[in-house]
């Protein structure tokens, strides 16, 4: 005796299928997919990615933090006092670096939304968490711009900070497909201290900037050279002659949110709005990131 089948879900709805090894191709699609449309409609031409710690608190937080250290009278040892004063003093001098980047942020965002475009330009972007990228965000949405967030899902959990524009709230599964977002849309880094999160971002671009794989100029700020002079010897790679003495241009340190506003703004301005404009017709939604080859 024959039953009637159920109709099979469709494939698109299949839960178990998309969420298998065999749908991993669907779901890398859909984190390209998906947030090419929603910078579309929020018209997003392109970005200012600010890059650094997740760990710097703001200078309040921070005090409060070394002040309840140097109450605790009960440290599981000496040593282990010694190393949590160490990281709560250290935690209050770096605070700085997160109003610097909040600073610079309002700066930007201050900027750039009086730019006359059909497109939001140079739309300031963090990877939506705590630290540096909270205050880049913070700093944006105080001077009244839109601000992206491009979080990361994680087994210990990233929450987006609260200043990140709704619309403009990411969140990823596969790293490869957030940095590809970050590199996509951006026309400049801002490289705060960080660990090494940042540092695989700052040399990723740098590698392809260096390797001639960018259709576009992205200026690249490092941002503290007190940090990253103890952090990184780029002159030691010249004189280990593994990289060219004209490579140390693709960078500019700087060292006050007031001079990173303005190598930002004089280089965002002579190559990305700067000549004729493009007749609409030639103009792309989003830039391309590589170029094309025959």
């Amino acid at each position: 005796m024959s039953h009637k089948l159920k109709s099979a879900p469709l494939a698109y709805q299949n839960e178990p299928f998309l969420s298998s090894p065999d749908g991993r191709i669907l779901r890398i699609l859909a984190e390209y997919q998906e947030p090419l449309v929603r910078f579309r409609r929020e018209r997003i031409q392109d970005t200012v990615v600010f890059f650094g710690s997740a760990r710097f608190k703001r200078g309040a937080a921070a005090e409060k933090n070394l002040t309840a250290v140097e109450k605790n009278d009960a440290p599981s040892s000496v040593a282990q006092r010694e190393r949590d004063l160490k990281i709560a003093h250290a935690a209050v001098d770096m605070a700085r670096y997160y109003e610097d980047a909040r600073r610079l942020a309002f700066l930007l965002t201050e900027w750039s939304i009086q730019i006359p475009a059909r497109r939001r330009r140079f739309v300031v972007t963090s990877g939506g968490g705590p630290g540096i990228m909270e205050a880049a965000n913070l700093g944006a949405q105080e001077a009244g711009g839109k601000t992206i967030g491009l979080n990361i899902n994680l087994p210990f959990e990233q929450n987006p900070n609260s200043y990140i524009t709704p619309a403009l709230n990411f969140e990823f599964h596969y790293f490869f497909m957030r940095k590809f977002w970050f590199a996509y849309l951006a026309k400049a880094l801002v490289i705060f201290p960080g660990g090494f999160g940042t540092l695989d971002e700052l040399f990723e671009i740098l590698t392809l900037a260096q390797t001639d794989k960018l259709a576009k100029k992205i200026l690249v700020v490092i941002y503290g050279s007190e940090y990253w002079d103890r952090v990184i010897n780029f002159q030691a790679f010249v004189d280990a002659g593994t990289i060219a003495a004209e490579d140390l241009n693709l960078v500019k340190f700087v060292n006050t949110p007031e001079d990173a506003f303005a190598f930002l703004r004089d280089g965002l301005t002579r190559h990305h709005l700067g000549g004729p404009p493009k007749k609409e017709k030639e103009q792309e939604v989003l830039p391309e990131i590589a170029k094309t080859r025959p």
